[in-house]
């Protein structure tokens, strides 16, 4: 259930193919066993136009909502896992992120929770 949606320059898919980068991103999600196997998707947006301070910095910045429920640690946990997985993946990259947001579990809601009856 937990989305990783990564932003990131243009550029970044030009030095690691899009899915080797998500895989890093999974894998490190994974890694801290806070999600039922398979249970985690990953997206990808490069993007061509940004500013960045002005610049024109390559970037990477996940974007994770998670469902509520873990704690101030373990999502604590989970950032460095994903930021450190990746400053090894990219090195020369300057700005490498994450921030978690929680999903509510009254108000979320996907196709399988529809009843046949429905």
């Amino acid at each position: 259930m937990p989305h990783f949606i990564i932003d990131c320059s243009e550029n970044i898919v030009s030095l690691k193919s899009p899915q080797e980068i998500m895989q890093n991103v999974y894998d490190a999600a994974e890694s801290t066993e806070l999600f039922d196997p398979g249970d985690i998707k990953v997206r990808i947006n490069p993007f061509k136009y940004y500013n960045i301070g002005n610049s024109k910095n390559d970037f990477v910045h996940i974007f994770a909502n998670i469902m509520e429920g873990r704690t101030v640690e373990q999502k604590a946990m989970l950032s460095k896992a994903v930021v450190t997985k990746l400053k090894q993946v990219f090195p020369e990259v300057p700005i490498i992120s994450i921030n978690i947001r929680d999903f509510e579990e009254a108000t979320y809601f996907n196709k399988s929770m529809i009843k046949k009856d429905d």
